[in-house]
């Protein structure tokens, strides 16, 4: 008897099977409800009070397991979510390809799911089928409901298939994403392939949660990621968008851009610069990292971060090369900057739709870029009182720290902020006046009767 329980919790007598449900009491964990958000509980005491089963799932258990202050508490339960809005006044249903309730108690949003099958059959009250699926392999529509093993067998990974009950302090496993905790190891829930062509979203999240939780990528589930990395383009544009906010404004930004770009992944988020970076070293490389750098420590010291900044620094290559052709053939930096800026704009929105609350800041920063540098006169002071100009500066410094050469105009700029008015008029006056560019009229002709 005492050999069979040993196998029962031998590590790899789970290591591959998804099916396994293992029940951990609170004597074997260290996760107790005082832990859990009080409107997490709440909603999960009410679902049960109506006989429903209910559990906080998820990113919240893997983080409270590993010390960390989760996010956001989720909720999933047997209920349909016809049968969940009816127990909350503030409830609403969202999504059509996946549909959810929103629960909101006090300040906190409680996402609630119903247990989802991986099963094709079920129909709407249309006739339609709950679960449609593209050519490519691409869930269309997911509402085909079913039992908690069923549920857990469809989460992603397999430290997130974790199920923890208030009630009686219990969480529930079955696939071993526990060990895997224990193990710092990122494993994907069933066959790696199928999962990702299901939802290429996944391979972004095996990317984010390798960065941010440090853990290895298992080999079994990174096999197939270069392969099918070139599914990100069924991923529609709003939606990969907000995914790359998830990864690069994480704190992990630095960690999360090398994953993807080991795995290929970052050729389809912003293909216009992957196409000039050669190596992680070149000017393109060290441009992005810097970013990266900068982002991640502004996030860590609660400063704040924008993705205008973000995407102006990740697109900021493209906009450099694309402008230095334009006056190559002779246009002006201004008119070659413009028309580059709109340009690898327009070709980046098909990808990560930005919205222009973003993109016009971005065109503001890269504008600035040529202002900067002509302070002299009174320029300086007007550039100083441009709304942008603080982000500016900021890029400007971003690029020294790549290795661009900008002539000190970073230092100038950071002494030039700290003076008083006397050394500021010192300061632009010992750069002469700025020269006027302006064209000579031509003489009128003379009128003639």
């Amino acid at each position: 008897m005492l050999k069979r329980i040993s196998h029962f919790f031998s590590p790899n007598s789970r290591k591959h099977n998804t099916n396994e449900h293992r029940v951990i009491f609170s004597n074997e964990h260290k996760l107790s409800p005082k832990m859990i958000n009080k409107d997490a509980l709440k909603v999960v005491e009410v679902l049960q009070e109506h006989g429903y089963d209910a559990y906080v799932v998820g990113g919240s258990i893997r983080d409270l397991l590993l010390g960390l202050k989760p996010k956001d508490f989720d909720v999933a339960t047997n209920a349909r979510p016809s049968e969940i809005k009816p127990l909350f006044r503030r409830s609403r249903i969202i999504g059509r390809r996946f549909q959810i309730v929103h629960v909101q108690l006090g300040r906190e949003l409680i996402e609630v799911t119903t247990f989802r099958s991986n099963e094709t059959k079920g129909t709407d009250k249309k006739g339609g089928s709950r679960r449609q699926q593209a050519n490519s392999g691409v869930l269309t529509r997911d509402n085909v409901f079913g039992s908690i093993s069923d549920d857990a067998s469809r989460r992603d990974l397999t430290i997130n298939a974790l199920y923890y009950n208030p009630s009686d302090n219990s969480i529930h496993d079955f696939a071993g994403g526990l060990d895997d905790i224990d193990q710092r190891l990122i494993r994907i829930m069933g066959d790696p392939a199928t999962r990702f062509r299901e939802d290429p979203v996944r391979l972004l999240r095996v990317a984010r949660f390798a960065a941010k939780l440090g853990f290895t990528i298992d080999p079994m589930t990174e096999k197939p990621m270069r392969k099918l990395a070139s599914n990100l383009q069924h991923v529609s544009p709003p939606r990969l968008f907000d995914e790359t906010l998830k990864l690069f404004m994480s704190g992990q930004g630095l960690a999360t851009f090398w994953i993807l770009y080991e795995y290929g992944l970052f050729d389809y988020i912003a293909p216009q610069v992957s196409a000039m970076m050669k190596d992680r070293n070149n000017l393109t490389g060290k441009l992005i990292e810097q970013a990266f750098t900068n982002t991640d420590l502004r996030i860590r010291n609660n400063k704040r971060v924008t993705p205008a900044f973000i995407y102006a620094a990740l697109l900021w290559p493209s906009v450099q090369q694309l402008a230095a052709g334009y006056r190559e053939r002779g246009n002006s930096p201004a008119y070659a900057l413009s028309k580059a800026a709109g340009e690898v704009i327009a070709k980046q929105i098909p990808i990560t739709a930005i919205p222009k609350r973003f993109t016009m800041p971005m065109r503001e920063i890269w504008d600035l870029q040529l202002l900067l540098p002509r302070r002299g006169g009174h320029r300086a002071k007007r550039l100083v009182d441009h709304p942008r100009f603080r982000a500016a500066y900021d890029f400007i410094l971003l690029r020294e720290q790549a290795g661009e050469e900008l002539s000190g105009l970073g230092d100038w700029w950071t002494a030039y902020q700290n003076a008083d008015e006397e050394k500021r008029e010192q300061m632009a006056k010992a750069l002469g006046e700025p020269k006027r560019n302006r064209k000579r009229r031509k003489p009128r002709k003379p009128k003639t009767d």
